[in-house]
């Protein structure tokens, strides 16, 4: 234990935080179906012995592995041994359960019996889970009691379906970020990697037929600050191979017949116009699909396929098909022909008629067509697919009626592109939607599986899309600091572990409460395998009120064996503020803040208490302030972020509610924007100040993009001077 450590271990225990039985205490993620405690521990040595069915090797030296890289010990492995110190056996009908195993520690063996090849690697998982945190070093660790516990574990999945996005295409991860990002998924049980390919920023696959999807779709800017990348078909068989040892199953997605800039750069003649495009270097979703009509875009996507099946032995291929803009379509002669002959009502429905060709086509290839929701809702589908629903979880009622199947992701719960609070000082992330927290993330409902279930499982999602909105994250490659890395992992942990309870276990067995008690010992985990993670605050255990009106804070850690840090002069604490050692009175809350403090270069953000706007519900949402240093003297443009409010095509009230001040703030032209693009444009004048204190503009949006930036602009100046302050909120109102 190093000096920092050993300093947060002694200051918790003054406190009172670390129980005597602390580092002993059972936390597994996610929680198994049963775990009966025994008297004793087993004691890893260098004489530690693995034993395996010859089914069973890959497993056991992936075991073999990570216990060695840790201890420095190359313990030996034997084939068929029944005397070794640790066991792995496969037993199909004993567990009685796809992916379940039966793991017993004693003090003087280890054994664990598996459903199936996949039980016994979760088996291992949940193993490593009971041993130091040091077990997860990929390097000698010295002075460690490489004990677990005695304990029986019966455990298995409720769910077939436990996966993640990761979008390698509005950013380009290089393969040993993939794998690392299959380690952590497997470390947690999930077994679904969806890639995400494809998309209008980049194509990241190689395809030996159309080598200029990657020599030019790969690549977007200028040479001299050129963004992008792509993953060789030998870099893909690594991939696989690498992931079939996790029991992660790689499903790649080739998106179409939106998000497919990247390969209409490439090959024009894949479009309806058939115009000259450059790859973005800025987030937007292009109105160029792919032209249905012409036979050779159907002929480039069966010769696609074919390579892309040949190179992932996944069962299930995933086409996107989500977010078209049918504009081009409506006006394509060759895409009109179709709907003539096809007695199609309109352009929408092509997309059902492509999504057939492709779903019968990768029928012959043994494959099930995955996608977004909206390939299944645009035109009658008559092969089985598996919608992925991310906007309207009720779109799994429509499945059930069509005979597909269903993968729930919703944008609420379970993208990670988004921040986890509204504290200020969150790293730059996805706004168009409320932040996920990760209760809020581990409070998705989702039904308990059985074999007639329309919904397989659960997913995660993390965009890269973030990278491609003004603000580069991209790494200097003359420096190699993996900041972009660490952003994924920033927002990607701790959610995942999130993930793998809600998608492993009964929705009956959650308890957040007894999960975040469990998370807390994890975060070590994660630092031992490297992996950053967005700090959580310090947790809030009673906020009482004394007799003369101060607030008594009593808190508790976040993080086992970190420091809480915290001031009470409204200031931001550092690591070098005092360290919290029992309950702390002020006056008001807004004068105390306080942070985890994992250690001097690891820390979170601090306990933040949100203005109340609960007497402005009537407005809609809170979007932007004004104060007397930003209100001109004479008319200037006024320009406010509203990401986030702007939330769907329809009808929108923006309020201006004036709070204080002397004076008024005048107001004329609004103007909404999407990025750059003007959707809306008010003409009216209006004046918020102590006599009317509350003016509204309304205006509608019909060309609403998920993930684009949104911007109100309006004419402002102070009338009789800048002594005025105020709030404006947003307010979509309901559809008549």
């Amino acid at each position: 234990m190093n000096l920092f450590k050993k300093t947060m271990a002694f200051v918790l225990a003054i406190a009172g935080f670390l129980p005597a039985a602390w580092a002993r205490e059972i936390s597994l993620i996610p929680q198994p179906i049963s775990v009966e405690e025994t008297s004793g521990v087993f004691e890893l040595s260098p004489k530690t012995t693995i034993g395996y069915d010859a089914a069973l090797q890959d497993q056991a030296e992936f075991l073999q592995q990570v216990l060695s890289q840790s201890t420095g010990w190359d313990l030996a492995l034997k084939a068929n041994a029944r005397k070794a110190s640790v066991q792995l056996l496969l037993k199909p009908g004993e567990v009685g359960k796809a992916e379940g195993y039966l793991l017993t520690v004693t003090p003087k063996k280890i054994t664990i019996v598996g459903e199936d090849k996949g039980g016994i690697f979760y088996g291992i998982q949940t193993l490593l889970q009971l041993f130091p945190a040091e077990i997860y070093s990929d390097r000698r660790q010295h002075n460690v009691e490489w004990t677990a516990p005695a304990v029986t574990i019966y455990d298995a999945p409720n769910r077939p379906w436990r996966g993640m996005m990761l979008d390698v295409a509005r950013y380009f991860y290089d393969k040993e970020f993939v794998k690392k990002y299959i380690d952590m998924m497997a470390m947690y049980k999930l077994n679904k990697l969806q890639l995400h390919l494809i998309d209008d920023s980049g194509w990241r696959l190689e395809i030996k037929k159309y080598p200029r999807l990657t020599e030019v779709g790969a690549w977007a800017g200028p040479d001299h600050n050129r963004l992008g990348g792509y993953y060789t078909q030998e870099d893909i068989k690594e991939l696989v191979a690498y992931a079939q040892v996790r029991h992660v199953e790689i499903i790649p997605e080739i998106e179409f017949p939106a998000h497919i800039l990247s390969a209409i750069v490439a090959y024009p003649w894949l479009s309806c116009t058939g115009l000259q495009h450059e790859v973005p270097t800025q987030h937007f979703i292009s109105k160029d699909l792919l032209c249905v009509g012409k036979e050779s875009s159907i002929q480039f996507l069966r010769d696609v396929l074919e390579e892309t099946v040949e190179l992932f032995p996944s069962s299930y291929i995933n086409i996107g098909g989500d977010e078209a803009n049918y504009i081009r379509w409506k006006t394509c002669p060759y895409c009109q022909e179709v709907i003539k002959r096809e007695g199609l009502k309109d352009a929408s429905e092509l997309q059902g008629y492509l999504t057939n060709i492709v779903a019968e086509m990768m029928k012959e290839k043994n494959r099930t067509v995955v996608g977004w929701e909206e390939i299944f809702m645009r035109g009658k589908v008559n092969t089985p697919v598996v919608g992925v629903i991310w906007h309207n979880v009720s779109d799994t009622i429509l499945a059930t009626r069509t005979g597909h199947k269903a993968v729930l992701t919703p944008a609420t719960h379970m993208y990670f592109d988004f921040p986890e609070s509204k504290t200020p000082g969150e790293v730059k992330a996805a706004t168009w939607m409320p932040p996920i927290s990760t209760e809020k993330c581990y409070s998705m409902e989702i039904n308990d599986y059985s074999p007639e279930s329309t919904v397989l499982g659960v997913q995660g999602c993390f965009w890269s899309d973030q990278f491609i909105h003004g603000t580069v994250l991209q790494e200097i490659d003359y420096l190699n600091e993996n900041r972009s890395e660490n952003y994924a992992e920033y927002f990607t942990f701790p959610r995942l572990l999130a993930l793998s309870e809600v998608a492993w276990s009964s929705q009956a067995k959650r308890n957040y409460q007894d999960f975040n008690r469990r998370l807390s010992q994890h975060f070590a985990r994660l630092d031992f395998k490297n992996c950053h993670y967005r700090v959580p605050e310090p947790r809030i255990e009673k906020m009482d009120t004394t007799d003369n009106g101060n607030l008594v804070f009593t808190l508790s850690p976040s993080v086992a064996n970190s420091l809480i840090r915290y001031t009470t002069d409204g200031s931001y604490p550092t690591v070098h503020s005092p360290i919290y050692t029992g309950p702390v009175t002020v006056a008001d809350k807004s004068d105390f803040h306080a942070i985890t403090v994992v250690s001097d270069r690891h820390y979170s953000l601090p306990i933040y208490f949100a203005p109340d706007y609960s007497a402005y519900r009537q407005y809609g949402e809170y979007t932007a302030e004004w104060k007397p240093l930003t209100v001109q003297s004479q008319t200037a443009p006024w320009k406010f972020e509203c990401t986030g409010k702007i939330s769907g095509n329809g009808n929108y009230t923006v309020s201006f509610i004036h709070t204080k001040g002397d004076n008024s703030l005048k107001l004329g032209r609004l103007k909404l924007y999407k990025r750059d693009e003007l959707l809306a444009e008010v003409e009216q004048t209006a004046i918020a100040g102590p006599e009317n204190n509350a003016v509204s503009y309304t205006f509608s949006v019909d060309a609403f993009d998920a993930g684009t930036p949104f911007f109100i602009e309006v004419e402002t100046c102070g009338q009789g001077g800048n002594d005025t302050a105020g709030l404006v909120f947003v307010k979509k109102e309901a559809q008549p």
